[in-house]
C-alpha cells in the first residue's frame, strides 16, 4: 500500500513511507510525485561507471564474441555508491544505471563489427575520430529510433522484459529496505554468483554439456546449458516463450544436425561434438537467420498500428501545446518531443552520408564521384529505413527474451544480407564493372553500414530495457532518454583507444599490426569475422541461401500457427522465439527452456493448492509468484555481477582460464556435476517458492 503523502516532494520522507510490498503494475514513484533525477552526482557516477564497464567488456567482445550485460551490475554498484548520500532516491539510481549500461551496449555494437574493416584490410588501424563519429552516429540513432516505440512496446502485455523486471525489483527492494524482499534477492544473488564463479571462473562446473555421437553417416545427440542467469530469465519470461524456443531447438539441433550431417557427408570428419558445432556454424544458424528475418517483418506489421498511434499521440500533444490548450501532461509519459526526434534523425543522416562517401568507400577505385555519392546515398537511406526496422525488432527482443540473450549478431546478419542483396541488384546494372570491383565495393560498404546499424541495434536493445525499468520505478522518460544520449557520447570517446590498445597488444582476427606477435594471444573477434565472411560470401555467391530459405518457410508456418492459437486458444507461438532457438547455440537456449518449464510446474502446483477465483486464493498465489520473481531476479543479478567481476582478472591476464582449477582430463566430470547442480537449483527454487511459512 502507498501512503497518502504522494505530494510530498521530500525524497527521504517519501522513501520512508511509500515503499511497501506491492504486486500491481503501477510505478513505484507515482506520476504526481517529483523527485530529483538528473543531478551532478548522477552524472559523475554515471560517467565513471560507463568508462569502467565499457573497458571491461571490450576484451571479452573481441576475445570470445560476447559481452557481459552491464545493466544489473550497474544498478547494484550505483545503489551501493548512492547509499553514502542520505538524500539520494531511487530515480537517481535508475539514471546512473541507465547511463552506465550504455557503455557495455555500445562496446558490443562496435566491437562486433568494426574490426571486420581491419580483417578485410580496409582499415590499417582503428582511426580515433572515425571510430568516435561512428559510435556517436549509430548510438544516437539507436536512442532516437526507440523513442516512438516506447508506448507501443511497453503496453504489450505479452512482453515480460525479464532483466528490466529484475533491475526494477532490485532497485525497489533496496529503496524499500523490506527484509523479506531483500532476503530473497540476496539469497538468489549469492547462489547465482557462486554458480557463475564455479562455472566461468574456477571452471569446476561447466556452463554446457555436449553429447553428439556418430551413427553411420549421421551425427545424433543433444546439448545442454547450465547458466543460472538464463535459467532465471527463462523463469521470468514463462512457458510460452520456452515452448517456442524448444521448438526451435528441436528443428535446428535435434533434427537439423542429423539430417544435415548426413546430407553433406560431414559425419566422416572430426568427433561427434566437432561435427555438430560445424553443422550449426555452416548451416543451421543461417536457417535461424531466415526464420528471424520473416518473423521480424511479421512482428513489425503487428507493431505498425500501435507505433503510428504512439507518434500521433505525441504530435497531438505538441499541437495542443502550440494552440495554448490546457492539457495535463503525465510526467511518466513525457518523451523527448517527436519533432526533435525527427529533426535529430535528419541531422545525423548528413554526417553518415559524408562518412560513407569519404571514409568507408575506398579511394582509388575505378568509379566516378557520382557513383560514389549514389552508393553512399543508397547506404544512408538503408541505414535510415533498415536501421529503424531492425532496431524495432531488437527492442522487441529485449521484452521477449531479455537483453543478454537477444541475438544482436543474428539480426546483424539479417540486415547485412538484405543490404548485400540490394547492392547485388544494383551492381547488375553496371556490366562494365568487374566482379572483383563489385565484391570490393559491396563488401566494404555493406560492412561499413552495418557498423552504424550494429551500434544502433545494441543501443535500442538496451534503451527499451532501460525504459521498462523507468516505467517500473516511475522515472521520467525524456530524462532517461537524455541520460542514454549522454552515455552514448561518453562511450563513443572511450571505446576507440581501448580497441586500439587491444589491437596493438594482441592483434585481431588474424591481422597483426607488427611482425613477431604471438598468434596464440590473438583476439579472434568471432562476430566481426562472421560479418566479413557473410558479406564476402554474398557477393561471391557462396552463401547458404538455401538454408535461409528453409528458415523463412519455417517462419511462415509458425506465423500461421500463432494466428490460429491466438484466435482460438488464447495462447501464442512467438515466431521470433522459434528463430532464436534455431539460431542460438544450445548452451544459450536450453537454460531458458528449463526456467520456463520450471515456472510452469510451479504455477500448476499453485493452482492445485489454492482456489483460483477467490480473493484469498489469488492473494496466496500472487504472494508465491512474487517470491519466485524475486528469487529469479536475484539469481540474474548475482550471476551478471559475477560476470563483470571475472572480466577483471581475465583482462589482466589476457586469458579466460586465469582462475581455472579443473584439469582438462576431468572436463566431462564438470559437465555431469553441472547437471546435478542445475537439478538441485531447480528443486531449491521449486521448494522455496511453494513453501508456505516464508514471509515476504
Amino acid at each position: 500500500m502507498r501512503t497518502s503523502h504522494n505530494k510530498n516532494k521530500n525524497p527521504s520522507a517519501f522513501k520512508k513511507n511509500n515503499f511497501k510490498n506491492n504486486n500491481d503494475d503501477s510505478p513505484i514513484i507515482p506520476a504526481n510525485v517529483a523527485l530529483p533525477e538528473i543531478t551532478l552526482r548522477v552524472i559523475i557516477i554515471g560517467v565513471i561507471l560507463t568508462v569502467v564497464l565499457a573497458a571491461a567488456n571490450a576484451y571479452l567482445g573481441l576475445k570470445v564474441g560476447t559481452t557481459v550485460s552491464a545493466s544489473i551490475p550497474a544498478a547494484v554498484i550505483s545503489m551501493a555508491i548512492l547509499r553514502f548520500f542520505r538524500d539520494s532516491n531511487i530515480l537517481e539510481n535508475t539514471m546512473v544505471q541507465i547511463m552506465a549500461s550504455v557503455g557495455e551496449s555500445l562496446t558490443a555494437g562496435i566491437a562486433f563489427i568494426l574490426p571486420a574493416l581491419v580483417i578485410l584490410h580496409v582499415w590499417e588501424d582503428f582511426n580515433y575520430w572515425q571510430t568516435v563519429i561512428t559510435g556517436l552516429l549509430g548510438g544516437g540513432l539507436g536512442v532516437l529510433f526507440t523513442i516512438p516505440l516506447r508506448r507501443a512496446l511497453l503496453q504489450d502485455k505479452t512482453l515480460r522484459y525479464p532483466e528490466a523486471i529484475a533491475i526494477g525489483n532490485v532497485l525497489k527492494a533496496s529503496a524499500a529496505k523490506e527484509k523479506g524482499e531483500m532476503r530473497s534477492l540476496t539469497i538468489g544473488g549469492l547462489i547465482g554468483a557462486v554458480i557463475a564463479l564455479f562455472q566461468g571462473g574456477f571452471q569446476i562446473l561447466s556452463d554446457s554439456f555436449q553429447f553428439w555421437v556418430k551413427n553411420g553417416t549421421a551425427v545424433f545427440g543433444f546439448g545442454l546449458g547450465f547458466s543460472p542467469a538464463l535459467i532465471a530469465a527463462g523463469y521470468i519470461v514463462g512457458v510460452n516463450v520456452a515452448i517456442s524456443v524448444l521448438i526451435g531447438i528441436a528443428l535446428g539441433w535435434l533434427a537439423g544436425v542429423p539430417v544435415l550431417s548426413w546430407y553433406y557427408g560431414m559425419a566422416q570428419t572430426g568427433t561427434g561434438n566437432e561435427v555438430a558445432i560445424a553443422v550449426w556454424q555452416q548451416y543451421i544458424r543461417y536457417m535461424g537467420v531466415g526464420t528471424m528475418m520473416i518473423g521480424g517483418l511479421w512482428t513489425l506489421i503487428t507493431l505498425f498500428k500501435p507505433v503510428v498511434h504512439s507518434m500521433a499521440v505525441s504530435i497531438s500533444t505538441l499541437r495542443d501545446i502550440r494552440l495554448g490548450k490546457k492539457k495535463e501532461s503525465i510526467r511518466t509519459e513525457l518523451d523527448i518531443p517527436i519533432q526533435y526526434v525527427f529533426l535529430g534523425t535528419a541531422i545525423l543522416l548528413v554526417p553518415i552520408f559524408i562518412l560513407i562517401a569519404n571514409n568507408i568507400i575506398p579511394h582509388g577505385l575505378q568509379i566516378t564521384e557520382n557513383f560514389r555519392y549514389i552508393i553512399a546515398g543508397f547506404s544512408t537511406f538503408y541505414i535510415l529505413i533498415g536501421g529503424f526496422v531492425f532496431c524495432s525488432i531488437m527492442a522487441y527482443f529485449a521484452g521477449l527474451i531479455g537483453s543478454t540473450n537477444s541475438p544482436v549478431s543474428g539480426l546483424l546478419v539479417c540486415a547485412l544480407l538484405l543490404i548485400c542483396l540490394i547492392f547485388i541488384g544494383f551492381f547488375s546494372f553496371q556490366p562494365a564493372w568487374s566482379q572483383e570491383l563489385k565484391e570490393m565495393i559491396g563488401t566494404v560498404v555493406a560492412i561499413g553500414s552495418m557498423v552504424i546499424i550494429g551500434a544502433a541495434l545494441a543501443i535500442s536493445n538496451d534503451t527499451m530495457q532501460d525504459l521498462k525499468v523507468g516505467q517500473i520505478v516511475g522515472a521520467t522518460p525524456w530524462k532517461q532518454q537524455v541520460m542514454l544520449i549522454l552515455g552514448v557520447i561518453v562511450s563513443a570517446f572511450v571505446i576507440p583507444p581501448i580497441l586500439k590498445l587491444l589491437y596493438h597488444a594482441y592483434g585481431i582476427g588474424g591481422v597483426f599490426p607488427r611482425p613477431g606477435m604471438n598468434p596464440a594471444q590473438m583476439l579472434a573477434a568471432p562476430q566481426a569475422g562472421l560479418m566479413a565472411t557473410v558479406a564476402k560470401g554474398a557477393f561471391s555467391h557462396t552463401l547458404e541461401w538455401g538454408m535461409i530459405g528453409v528458415g523463412a518457410g519455417i517462419a511462415v508456418v509458425c506465423v500461421v500457427i500463432d494466428e490460429i492459437l491466438k484466435q482460438n486458444y488464447h495462447t501464442r507461438l512467438p515466431v521470433l522465439a522459434v528463430g532464436l532457438g534455431i539460431y542460438l547455440p544450445v548452451d544459450a537456449s536450453v537454460p531458458v527452456v528449463i526456467g520456463g518449464f520450471l515456472a510452469y510446474f510451479i504455477e500448476r502446483k499453485l493452482y492445485s493448492t489454492y482456489q483460483r477465483g477467490t480473493t484469498s486464493g489469488e492473494q496466496q498465489i500472487n504472494k508465491h509468484r512474487h517470491r519466485g520473481l524475486l528469487l529469479a531476479c536475484g539469481i540474474v543479478a548475482g550471476a551478471s555481477l559475477m560476470g563483470v567481476v571475472l572480466a577483471i582478472p581475465f583482462a589482466i591476464t589476457q586469458s579466460s582460464d586465469a582462475l581455472r582449477l579443473m584439469p582438462d582430463q576431468f572436463a566431462s566430470f564438470a559437465g555431469i556435476l553441472s547437471l546435478l547442480v542445475t537439478m538441485i537449483l531447480c528443486a531449491w527454487i521449486y521448494r522455496t517458492v511453494l513453501k508456505k511459512n516464508v514471509k515476504i
